[in-house]
Order: C-alpha cells, then sequence, then structure tokens
C-alpha cells in the first residue's frame, strides 16, 4: 500500500475540519473571488463606476438627465401625478429580485425597505413627464367633462317659472302680449 503524504494529510485535516468552518472558508474564497474580478474589471475601466459614468454622459447628451429642470408642457394635477407614482412604485416593486436578503435584508425589514426603494424610484419616475399615465388620465377626464350632459329635469313649478321668464322676454324684446294677455282680450 502507497502512501501520499499531501493528499493523505489534507484528507485527514478535511475529514476533522467543522462543516461549518469548511463552507466559511469556501464563502471567503468565493468573495475573495469576486472582489479580485472586480478590481480587475474597474482596472480595465469595466466596473461599475465606469459604467454610470457612462450612463451619466449618455443621460446628459438625451436631455434625460436633471428631470427638475424639464420644461412642463401642461400642467397636470398632482392628483393624478400621485397616482402615477404610485403606479409605477407597483410596477418597480414586482420588478425588484425577490432574493435580495443581501440588499435590503431579511424578513419584514427587509421587505420595508425594499418598498421604500420602489417607492422612491415610483415617485422619481412620476416626476417631470413620467411615463405619460397620469397626463393620459388627465386628458381623458376632462374629454369627458366637455361631453359631459347635465341633468336638466325639472319639476312643473321650475317649468313654468321659464316659461313666464320666457314670455316676459319675448314681450319686452319683441313687443308681443303674452300668452295670459292674448286670453285676456279673446276671452
Amino acid at each position: 500500500m502507497a502512501i501520499s503524504p499531501p493528499s493523505d494529510l489534507v484528507l485527514d485535516v478535511v475529514k476533522a475540519a467543522d462543516p461549518m468552518e469548511v463552507q466559511a472558508a469556501q464563502e471567503k474564497l468565493k468573495a475573495n473571488r469576486a472582489a479580485f474580478a472586480a478590481t480587475s474589471l474597474a482596472e480595465n475601466g469595466k466596473g461599475f463606476s465606469n459604467t454610470v459614468d457612462v450612463l451619466d454622459h449618455i443621460g446628459q447628451k438625451s436631455g434625460l438627465s436633471h428631470i427638475q429642470n424639464r420644461t412642463k408642457t401642461e400642467e397636470v394635477p398632482e392628483s393624478y401625478r400621485k397616482f402615477e407614482a404610485m403606479v409605477l412604485q407597483n410596477f418597480v416593486k414586482s420588478m425588484l429580485p425577490s432574493e435580495s436578503e443581501d440588499v435590503y435584508g431579511k424578513g419584514a425589514t427587509g421587505d420595508i425597505w425594499k418598498g421604500m426603494m420602489a417607492e422612491q424610484l415610483g415617485n422619481t419616475m412620476a416626476k417631470g413627464d413620467g411615463i405619460g399615465i397620469a397626463k393620459q388620465m388627465y386628458s381623458e377626464q376632462l374629454r369627458r367633462q366637455e361631453g359631459k350632459i347635465v341633468n336638466a329635469s325639472t319639476d312643473d313649478r321650475d317649468r313654468n317659472t321659464a316659461l313666464s321668464m320666457i314670455d316676459d322676454f319675448q314681450r319686452k324684446t319683441f313687443g308681443t302680449p303674452t300668452a295670459d294677455a292674448k286670453t285676456d282680450r279673446t276671452g
């Protein structure tokens, strides 16, 4: 039977090691590997900060940056903007990763932080022109109000008052006798 001292020693150490410590060591190795990869990307100009800089530059060129400096084409009431922000918040929250305990935390606290992040993103997206939900709803409401017919149902007393006002207007304008005066002369 042949003995291979380096591999036998390694096997003995692995067998004697605590599984939790082995797992922790593996996690550290993975983290070191990820940190090395991030450093390598940053040194080559492909890191996170460089990507953000590129996106900022693109935003400035396209006019999408500085949402507060945009000119407002049409004033939409705040209630419509808040509704758009709420809709966008729900969209954003559903798009955020569900396995995000490392970023937001675990349990209810993590859900609260995730919700707050979605709320801020939704509010920011709804500023200025937003994506058009508020503007569309507001213009639709204005269209409905323009074509709205007022309910003109009246009772007999209102009808008689209106007819007497019309008769009085005709008498003053055209100098014609009213219906009551005609019946008094003929009767």
